[in-house]
């Protein structure tokens, strides 16, 4: 088994990041990653109905969304040997809170209370991790300061929680020793150099769902630029 090199939490045109999907798995399978997650937002309904821009999916396209993210992931492997994991990030403004799905099938409320979120989406086989979850160094916010507020609740109803998110490092996730992935929180090309996970296992969607939740074989890295080891090369582990 090699070490897979991989960012989870990804955004396109489709919210608020500014590439277009297709844009996004050209830069990625470029560089040489072997996983990525595309998990555009969708917010809550009291934040959608406040005045202004509202960049997320709208609940009405997500079947739209997924058939693109299906379509992109097949492209992916096809040209670049590059998993891509369809996935969503549930942003609850009103109650702040942000929580990944990873490898959903259909479409899940953030008006959810969490324990009910995380129910639906371990329902739906997809994996949940707890985004963001303290302050953030760079901007002062906390985005899912309910989750760190309740996080011994919570604990271990998330598969995982980001113990780095692009340039943050949150080590109080570290300190209470929860099983953790690292991602870039990617909406724009700089985002590329940032924190990512190497997970150890093989080179499937099923293989990569459960090295996360069992979190035996994971690590974080710190990408600067350049091309990743084995980039346009056939890994024997698929």
């Amino acid at each position: 088994m090699d070490w897979l090199y991989c960012d989870f939490h990804i955004h396109t045109r489709w919210s608020d990041g500014e590439l277009s999907l297709q844009d996004v798995v050209e830069l990625y399978g470029s560089t040489g990653f072997d996983v990525i997650a595309i998990t555009d937002h969708v917010l809550d309904t009291a934040s959608f109905q406040l005045p202004g821009p509202h960049c997320s999916v709208p609940p009405e396209r997500f079947s739209e969304y997924l058939h693109e993210l299906w379509e992109a992931s097949r492209v992916a492997w096809e040209r670049w040997n590059m998993l891509l994991i369809p996935g969503i990030e549930l942003t609850n403004n009103t109650s702040k809170y942000h929580i990944l799905a990873l490898d959903v099938k259909e479409f899940i409320s953030p008006d959810l209370p969490v324990e009910p979120l995380l129910r639906e989406i371990r329902r739906q086989g997809a994996v949940s991790v707890a985004c963001h979850p303290y302050v953030r160094n760079h901007s002062g916010e906390a985005p899912s300061e309910h989750l760190w507020n309740n996080h011994e609740e919570y604990a271990t109803m998330f598969d995982a929680w980001e113990v780095a998110n692009r340039d943050d490092l949150f080590n109080v996730v570290g300190l209470k020793k929860f099983n953790y992935i690292a991602n870039s929180d990617f909406h724009e090309e700089k985002h590329l150099r940032s924190w990512k996970t190497l997970l150890r296992c093989r080179g499937n969607v099923e293989a990569v769902k459960e090295a996360i939740r069992t979190n035996a074989a994971v690590s974080l890295f710190l990408y600067r630029g350049g091309p990743l080891k084995g980039t346009g090369s056939v890994r024997v582990c698929r």
